[in-house]
């Protein structure tokens, strides 16, 4: 299904009269946010970085404002788009855009990742949330505050019953599913219905806003990514995953960023033998070294040495720690 030059990552195409600029450059800021952290994501994964963000707690946060961020803006994109009354045909249309591009999500990344693939992302949580906020559209936003908080609180309630695959997407398990981007019905559903909320309480100020041109080049700009964000959302990993992938081809990766997870393991595991950090971060460091030097590094990386590479290894780490006491 080809898309629209103004679709967003919400899938929101509403007609001219109910587009604000303020949520389409609220919108290309959250785009900004999204093209940073997978850029991160990609020279990490790709180990052009030392950083692991996938263990990182403040990349982990910056990921959850964004996804929060882009779902709030869902449900205001709900209320500008409908009102009080839905228009059928309008939301059919937006719902097989948001799901179509979900689809594509899962079938790619099946490919790519087949360990970790996407299936139940940010879209496919847009498109199911949206369904369950449609009830709420039309409703006091005080009842639809409720409603979010009731989502938002869901989690508390998790039990080994939602850990099933087929009630993975729900979020309710206790167990998080190994995925690349994991955005389930609870808690995130909330953040639709607290859009749809504030889309109500803030209307009288949306009203106001000026629909013409932004002025200035940067909130041009932005408002230019809000307006096209699916489009950004659909492009721009490829993009940017492919031209690093092709850095690392020329440069290689850092040798830092590989040796990261063997320093992660053998640095607390030096310091469970009642060695001091300093010491066993250099102890390590020479293991890497002689590893590489004694032709074993390529095998401990891939962690399949054999037998007697394992032998080797060994006694290569033992003769770093005489080295560093």
């Amino acid at each position: 299904m080809a898309l629209s030059d103004n679709t967003t990552l919400d899938g929101a195409e509403p007609p001219r009269r109910s587009r604000r600029l303020a949520v389409d450059i609220f919108r290309g800021l959250a785009v900004v946010a999204m093209v940073i952290y997978h850029s991160a994501w990609d020279l990490s994964e790709l180990a052009l970085i030392e950083t692991d963000i996938r263990a990182s707690l403040s990349w982990g946060l910056f990921a959850r404002a964004v996804a929060a961020t882009f779902l709030v803006l869902a449900g205001i994109g709900l209320v500008l788009a409908h009102g009080r009354s839905v228009k059928r045909r309008a939301f059919l249309r937006r719902l097989a855009v948001v799901g179509a591009a979900a689809a594509a999500i899962t079938l790619v990344t099946w490919f790519v990742f087949p360990d970790s693939y996407i299936y139940f992302g940010i879209l496919h949580n847009i498109a199911l949330s949206s369904l369950l906020a449609l009830p709420f559209v039309g409703l006091p936003w005080f009842v639809t505050a409720i409603g979010a908080a009731c989502f938002l609180a869901g989690p508390l309630v998790a039990g080994p019953f939602f850990d099933a695959p087929l009630l993975a997407f729900l979020g309710l398990g206790t167990q998080i599913p190994v995925t690349n981007d994991y955005v389930p019905v609870f808690p995130w559903t909330g953040f639709v219905l607290a859009g749809v909320a504030a889309a109500w309480l803030g209307r009288p100020y949306l009203d106001r806003t000026d629909t013409g041109p932004a002025p200035g080049r940067i909130r041009r700009a932005l408002a230019a990514a809000g307006r096209h964000s699916l489009a950004i959302y659909l492009l721009h990993q490829p993009l940017i995953f492919g031209s690093l992938l092709a850095l690392r081809e020329v440069i290689g990766p850092s040798p830092a960023a590989e040796a990261a997870p063997f320093m992660r393991s053998c640095i607390p595991a030096c310091q469970s033998a009642g060695q001091g950090a300093e010491t066993c971060r250099a102890s390590c460091a020479c293991t890497v070294e002689e590893l590489k030097r004694d032709g074993l590094w390529t095998a401990v990386l891939a962690g399949r040495p054999n037998a007697e590479e394992s032998s080797r290894a060994s006694a290569l780490a033992r003769v770093c720690q005489k080295r560093n006491p």
